[in-house]
């Protein structure tokens, strides 16, 4: 059992607990997969991720990144928390960007004079519209009346994502996800806040996934809200830049900052170290 460096990183927020929460272990080198898969499940998170030397010439580091039942080749809040846990304890990256090695490539992180970061949300690997009887067992999984869907479309990036276009933020915040009817698919939910917003957020967003303990919220979900970015903005349903509320039905404050630049669709919101210390793997 080696002692090995731990952080613990609430991501889409500046104040703690309000965010999304990943477990990140500094230094990583010679566990197994099946010991990064079993401390993942033992934390009790979303995901942990687990710093390890890159292999790649043109990466800072490399990353895997683990669900409690999975792993995945990519996800949006343990980019932004691993990077933002490597700078703290001294990484230095080789350019004016991070550049993150991870299952599905290359993925660079940005920092703004703040300090605030994003990331460039990789190439879907699946979109277009859904199956229109698949669309409809999700909004039946989700208790949706069928008049409440808009729009849907796949949004993979790594996360296999099946995501429903609806009316509006209320019809988002209702759905009541039923495990029995959605089984083991990635399944997000999007509505537009009203216009005049307090915030001025654009947007209420709900992701849930398959865990070894049944169905599970997403308080805030980097991966989503890349590919659902992607999606509205090529469709013109959403402006270039905005932001995106995640986390409301939960109690949580996520807030989410989506901008298209030149082609790219960046993502990025606060980070904030909430635990350090060590971990015994």
């Amino acid at each position: 059992m080696i002692t090995r460096r731990f952080a613990q990183v609430d991501v889409f927020t500046t104040t703690p607990l309000l965010g999304n929460p990943v477990a990140v272990v500094l230094d990583a080198e010679g566990l197994t997969t099946e010991q990064m898969q079993r401390f993942t499940a033992w934390t009790n998170l979303s995901e942990a991720t687990f710093l390890l030397p890159p292999t790649h010439p043109d990466a800072d580091y490399a990353v895997r990144i683990f669900t409690a039942a999975q792993e995945l080749p990519f996800a949006g809040h343990p980019t932004l928390g691993t990077c933002h846990a490597w700078l703290a304890a001294g990484g230095v990256p080789r350019g004016d960007v991070v550049v993150q090695e991870c299952g599905a490539g290359l993925v660079t992180v940005r920092r703004d004079p703040s300090g605030t970061l994003a990331f460039a949300a990789p190439e879907r690997r699946r979109t277009g519209p859904l199956d229109g009887e698949e669309a409809g067992t999700i909004a039946a999984g989700l208790g949706l009346p069928d008049d409440a869907v808009v729009a849907h479309a796949w949004c993979d990036n790594g996360p296999p994502w099946q995501v429903l276009l609806l009316r509006s933020a209320d019809d988002v915040l209702a759905a009541r996800p039923r495990a029995e009817l959605l089984g083991e698919r990635f399944v997000g939910v999007v509505g537009p806040r009203p216009a005049d917003d307090a915030e001025g957020v654009a947007l209420e967003v709900r992701g849930f996934f398959p865990g070894p303990g049944g169905f599970a919220e997403d308080p805030v979900t980097g991966s989503l809200n890349a590919a659902v970015g992607q999606w509205l903005i090529e469709e013109g349903r959403v402006a270039e830049r905005y932001v995106a509320a995640q986390g409301t039905a939960l109690g949580r404050a996520g807030r989410v900052h989506v901008e298209a630049v030149d082609g790219v669709v960046w993502v990025g919101g606060g980070s904030v170290t909430v635990l350090e210390g060590a971990a015994a793997l």
